[in-house]
């Protein structure tokens, strides 16, 4: 009878690592897709206010989940700033004033280039895999495509900006479709929906993403790929401080 119990302890404490080990794996299977090896993107982004909007273009390079770098090349006014992530560090590049300033991880929460992203969403300095654990909530659709719904709380000793993310992921194709954010608090803070499939790179990919805040009626900023090349060989050094005044 103690043998049965224990087995039965066993089964039912073994089946919750298995579940969360189950849906990590999903959310990493959609990040390196999006990612690859290395991968380099020509990108436009456009934030929409009620009473003006403006448009930005940038290219970005990434190499694994701790090297990034983004070069904004329009508008004028902002062109040559440059934002660099190294692991957990990022730095940021102010050609008019000619400093590259570290920025601390208060500033991650903060608005990218005043977009409706945050500067964490962009230059990523905590990791979806590693800052998180993860677990399954319900299979939903979106947009005509079967999701898993997976919940993102951060681990105990985190630095992360959001309280619980919640990704709905493609089931056939591993594509984030859908993302909420939520402050620790558990209020809605902005929604990403990800739309316009197409081939990017070779790869099957949501060419738009449009980021809503909860409590900012008729805003929005809209993502939207021109190009993204994967595996093109990056080396480490292209990501330094020494290069991020030369990049181009």
């Amino acid at each position: 009878m103690k043998k049965i119990f224990f087995l039965l302890f066993f089964h039912l404490s073994i089946i919750p690592f298995a579940f969360s080990q189950e849906a990590r794996d999903i959310v990493k299977k959609a990040d390196e897709k999006a990612k690859g090896k290395t991968s380099v993107a020509s990108i436009t982004i456009q934030t929409i206010r009620p009473s003006w909007s403006r448009e930005m273009s940038v290219k970005v390079w990434t190499k694994g989940n701790d090297l990034s770098l983004i070069l904004v090349l329009a508008p004028a006014k902002e062109k040559g700033v440059v934002f660099l992530k190294r692991k957990k560090e990022v730095w940021n590049w102010i050609p008019s004033i000619e400093r590259n300033i570290k920025m601390p991880p208060s500033m991650m929460s903060q608005s990218w280039m005043g977009t409706d992203f945050t500067n964490d969403d962009l230059v990523k300095e905590a990791s979806i895999l590693e800052d998180y654990n993860h677990s399954f909530l319900k299979e939903v659709v979106i947009d005509g495509r079967s999701c898993y719904k997976i919940q993102l709380l951060p681990k105990p000793k985190s630095a992360v900006v959001w309280g619980k993310v919640i990704m709905d992921i493609d089931k056939k194709d591993f594509m984030m479709l859908h993302v909420e954010y939520f402050d620790e608090d558990g209020a809605l803070i902005n929604t990403m929906h990800c739309t316009d499939i197409k081939l990017l790179g070779g790869r099957l990919l949501p060419a738009r993403m449009e980021m809503v805040p909860a409590n900012k009626k008729g805003n929005k900023t809209v993502l939207l790929y021109n190009s993204l090349i994967f595996d093109t060989p990056l080396d480490d050094s292209f990501f330094t401080t020494q290069n991020i005044t030369k990049v181009k």
